[in-house]
């Protein structure tokens, strides 16, 4: 029997929206929930129903066929997210800001990227034939997003303030920024080292810069042209209309561009969709309550986005020859990367001349990881499954972010309180 693929996006938004009342009770954020219930009614799991409760030919399932023609869902969220981290990108916050959270921000995302990549170097020459390239640099690029939506709840529920908040929430906004540019950079260069193909400096450090700088020139364009729109279309739903158009022109822009006839270029559409929201927000005083409509139209594609993510990790790995290689790698990655956050932050702090206790404490605030990161894992997943020589280290790539994620979203709030607490962030009535 062949289960309906609407009948299967409604149970996966059914189940997605009951998983926040489990999670609500275990304290735990809503995106955990979200992946959990992606796992379950994925192919591995919910697919089996329907297919002799066999893992032999899941991956040509019918849900596992869902999963892929759903995959544009995750493409346009990701287009909303990065929207949204643009308009993070207003002067007057930068300037607010100061020199000292961009210090901090760009330390602590490049030192966790460079302690994973140094880290799975060392894994990497030990086990060459496991751990590639472009697992490598990938990961070293993921490696520097953090997500803002765990340490925020934290931050929230417990009132907590003070210098080191103060310093925290600018630098969780600003570093996933810092991701994409890192993730444009190096997953360029992994496809190159990774199809064997011999040096080429146009290939390998003109073209990446070239695909940066078109992203952020198509981005810049499309941020002005929804700007000067919106003086002529005033209502908060026609100016929703504009945001939801600069997310598929983005990736239309990113399609088109990929036709050998027009270079064959790999836009970052992230990117575009992040320098259009940053030229939005400072060109239009009146964003904000755009940006408030946004939000609510945007949650229940977040949610299938999050859902998504988790149905398409192949647990079959995990019980495979790779699935030790896959926790191996994922061990690495997440002590290699916290250690980077904690490093570069406190480094970003000392240099700043920032208290005591931002120094200590910043960097056990940054741990936690989901959309970007997970996002980006998806992308490239589905950028390396075009060419057999990839498509096994796209599916190890998301499964080691996904199940790193899980770590992180159980952790990283308690850490995050502990670390808040310590700092005296968190007044005394209101830590238990």
């Amino acid at each position: 029997m062949e289960f309906p693929i609407f009948a299967y996006i409604a149970l996966l938004l059914l189940a997605g929206l009951f998983s926040t009342r489990l999670m609500k009770v275990l304290k735990l954020p809503n995106v955990t929930g979200y992946i959990i219930t992606g796992i379950l009614m994925g192919p591995f799991v919910f697919g089996l129903c329907f297919n002799g409760f066999t893992y032999e030919g899941i991956k040509d399932a019918p849900i596992a066929q869902y999963i892929g023609r759903l995959s544009w869902v995750s493409q346009v969220a990701l287009g909303f997210i990065a929207f949204s981290i643009g308009t993070s990108f207003k002067a007057k916050t930068l300037k607010a800001v100061g020199k000292r959270v961009l210090v901090i921000t760009f330390l602590e995302a490049f030192c966790a990227s460079l302690a994973v990549i140094l880290a799975l170097l060392v894994a990497h020459f030990i086990f060459p034939e496991q751990i590639g390239w472009e697992i490598v640099l990938t990961l070293g690029a993921i490696a520097s997003a953090t997500a803002p939506a765990a340490t925020l709840m934290v931050i929230r529920q417990y009132k907590a303030r003070g210098e080191i908040v103060d310093t925290l929430l600018p630098v969780v906004a600003l570093d996933d920024a810092v991701a994409l540019i890192l993730f444009a950079i190096l997953f360029q260069i992994a496809s190159t080292i990774s199809l064997g193909s011999s040096f080429d400096a146009y290939k390998m450090l003109l073209k990446p810069i070239l695909e940066i700088l078109i992203s952020l020139g198509l981005g810049v364009g499309l941020g002005f042209l929804i700007s000067l729109c919106n003086k002529f279309f005033l209502s908060r739903n026609n100016r929703l209309i504009f945001c939801v158009f600069t997310v598929f022109a983005a990736l239309g822009f990113y399609m088109l561009f990929r036709q050998p006839g027009l270079g064959g270029f790999e836009l970052s559409s992230l990117l575009i969709c992040m320098a259009a929201g940053a030229i939005y927000a400072n060109f239009r005083k009146d964003s904000g309550p755009t940006f408030d409509v946004l939000d609510r139209f945007t949650s229940p594609i977040y949610m299938m986005f999050f859902v998504l993510s988790g149905a398409s990790l192949d647990l079959t790995i995990f019980f495979s020859s790779k699935g030790l290689v896959v926790l191996g790698i994922a061990a690495v990655y997440l002590f290699s990367r916290v250690a980077g956050k904690w490093f570069g932050a406190f480094t970003g702090a000392a240099l700043t001349k920032s208290s005591p206790e931002v120094r200590k404490y910043l960097g056990l605030t940054l741990i936690p990881q989901a959309g970007v990161a997970i996002g980006l894992a998806t992308t490239c997943s589905a950028l390396f499954a075009n060419n057999p020589a990839t498509k096994e280290a796209g599916a190890l790539i998301l499964a080691i972010v996904l199940s790193s994620t899980l770590v992180y979203e159980l952790i990283g709030p308690l850490i995050t309180k502990f670390a808040l607490s310590k700092a005296g962030a968190i007044p005394k009535e209101d830590e238990a």
